[in-house]
């Protein structure tokens, strides 16, 4: 089920030694899938990135701060490549979100309201400094329960150990209640009102309608559900991994989950379990009625291609954190695979963390900004740049001196005689993923893991068009030529992006990594993450270009790329 993607990403700050970190296991990086004599399977890491989050091996899918260490509690399969009933919380830790130590399991199942499965939740650090995690247990009947787990041992630095609650379950289905019994999961952080209680909420469904259910505690271990939900939306089926956390009307600067006042806003997000997508509103949250008032209209499937979405790519069942260390938000997402079953199989892991993102609210008010976090710049390494170079219709200047599978990439352009551009053609309905797959004339970006043949490439680009006398700019990641392996997903995914090229510079940054190619355009405005198995441009066998196929001449204001170093993860 789509809930079990969640990477349940909590995060605490846990103080200890940084000798522990450096005893890291540095995973091999350039194996090829082989049976050995017994016909066990050898784990292909052909495409396995070096400085994203995953586990040594298996399948995977929340965040909190604890005297000096990040902990990530992860969804795991400890027995496979693929999902399964076995699902148990994975356990690593890092000082600085980029090198991750592995630690025992902090949940499996073994109860029998989580015996099928110890699912998605959050963690909630509580006045006294003492963590607790909620999170959805599967019974033997396949009816889903919110539980209760806490540390064995708060003087043990790492949290290794952490024990279920004898009165669990807490929060579940009843006929009293009218809950759906197979769709209630995925319980948020808690946050505290003004009143002394704390709340949370849990998605779910009936019927067409999804629903974020609001349940309310003075003690964290009685919960009571309330009359109304926090918010709900009739024709958008199951809400899962639900997220309510609030922004600051004032800069960059993150605030904790109960926060609320004149400059604060709200964001709820919620993953569509029919559409495998996160979208998000910003709004109000009435304290009084304890309800959600977004901004624009809601989840509504009709509608959904106006709510905006975190990325437009491969991302799902996503969670934020407020890390107090940086006065930051921090967004995690699950990246799943484009490849078969099969594939995953061979390769022996399946599922990756995208890089941490800060997020905070745009000046204008109206969406959210993501960035990777700055402690993954600590793996740049050779640096190349280039300036005022202006790129011709047709022209494709390969980029040389870095390490092409494995980079940072920042660039950023200016297009002059905009007056010239293409109308927006109507047919398209205002949805960015139908202009990128029209390849429509004029785009002109990155052409990443690329082979020196050009038989292969992952395209990420900007067009710019004309519509009502104002310009818009589409940011597109094409996966159509990233393969030869057509057994792979191939979408081409694109995304609005809001800058008005006639005063501003269109920037984009990619992080690129074995398989992951994660895109920010219009320095975060628009977010695109692919998943790409090129057969040829592998390792050192993959080139980066910078191309402009328009009419238009495109001028490179600038152009940074840095060979990424391997971080040191499980």
């Amino acid at each position: 089920m789509a809930s079990l993607h969640l990477l349940a990403t909590l995060l605490l700050i846990l103080g200890y030694g940084r000798s522990l970190i450096a005893h890291i296991i540095d995973e091999a990086s350039h194996q090829t899938t082989h049976y050995s004599s017994n016909n066990m399977i050898i784990p292909n890491h052909t495409y396995r990135p070096s400085f994203h989050f995953l586990p040594s091996k298996n399948w995977m899918n929340g965040p909190m701060r604890y005297k000096g260490m990040y902990h990530l509690f992860y969804q795991h399969n400890p027995k496979a490549a693929v999902w399964n009933t076995a699902i148990e919380w994975g356990h690593s830790i890092s000082k600085d979100l980029v090198n991750w130590f592995p630690l025992q399991p902090a949940l499996t199942p073994n109860q029998p309201y989580d015996i099928k499965g110890c699912w998605s939740g959050s963690i909630t650090i509580l006045p006294n400094q003492k963590p607790f995690i909620l999170y959805t247990g599967i019974d033997h009947n396949n009816h889903q329960t919110q539980n209760l787990a806490m540390p064995k041992n708060l003087s043990d630095p790492l949290l290794r150990e952490w024990v279920k609650l004898p009165n669990n379950p807490l929060m579940k289905p009843t006929l009293g209640n009218k809950i759906n019994v197979t769709s209630f999961r995925d319980p948020t952080t808690a946050w505290l009102g003004h009143d002394g209680f704390w709340r949370v909420i849990v998605g779910s469904q009936e019927n067409e309608k999804g629903i974020a259910i609001l349940y309310k505690s003075k003690d964290f271990l009685h919960w009571i559900k309330a009359k109304h939900p926090l918010d709900s939306a009739k024709k958008s089926g199951m809400w899962e991994c639900p997220d309510f956390y609030p922004v600051s009307t004032k800069g960059k600067i993150g605030i904790e989950t109960s926060v609320d006042g004149p400059q604060v806003r709200h964001v709820l997000k919620v993953s569509l379990y029919d559409t495998s997508h996160d979208y998000y509103l910003i709004g109000t949250y009435d304290t009084t009625k304890d309800v959600f008032v977004p901004d624009e209209k809601g989840f509504d499937k009709d509608e959904l291609y106006l709510v905006q979405r975190y990325d437009y790519g491969k991302f799902y069942a996503s969670k934020t954190f407020y890390d107090d260390a940086k006065k930051r938000r921090v967004l995690w997402g699950w990246v799943n695979e484009s490849s078969v079953q099969q594939d995953d199989e061979n390769k022996a892991w399946s599922g990756i963390q995208a890089i941490p993102r800060s997020v905070w609210l745009d000046e204008s008010g109206k969406q959210l900004i993501q960035w990777p976090i700055a402690e993954i710049e600590k793996l740049r390494g050779h640096h190349v740049k280039l300036h005022s170079k202006v790129l011709k219709p047709g022209t494709l200047l390969q980029v040389s001196g870095v390490t092409a599978a494995q980079a940072d990439v920042e660039i950023s352009f200016k297009v002059s005689k905009l007056k010239n551009v293409q109308e927006l053609n109507s047919s398209w309905k205002l949805d960015p993923q139908i202009v990128c797959s029209q390849k429509a004339k004029g785009g002109f970006g990155l052409l990443v893991l690329a082979s020196k043949d050009m038989q292969e490439y992952t395209s990420v680009f900007f067009m710019i068009f004309k519509t009502n006398k104002k310009y818009v700019v589409v940011m597109c990641s094409d996966q159509s030529r990233s393969s030869l392996n057509h057994k792979n997903d191939l979408t081409t995914y694109g995304a609005f992006v809001n800058v008005d090229p006639a005063h501003e510079e269109l920037s984009l940054r990619i992080l690129i990594d074995q398989s992951v190619v994660e895109s920010f355009g219009g320095k975060g405005k628009a977010c695109i993450t692919s998943r790409v198995y090129p057969t040829l441009a592998i390792n050192d066998k993959a080139h980066l270009h910078a191309f402009n196929n328009g009419t238009l001449h495109v001028k490179i204001i600038r152009l940074s790329a840095w060979s990424m170093k391997k971080a040191k993860v499980n």
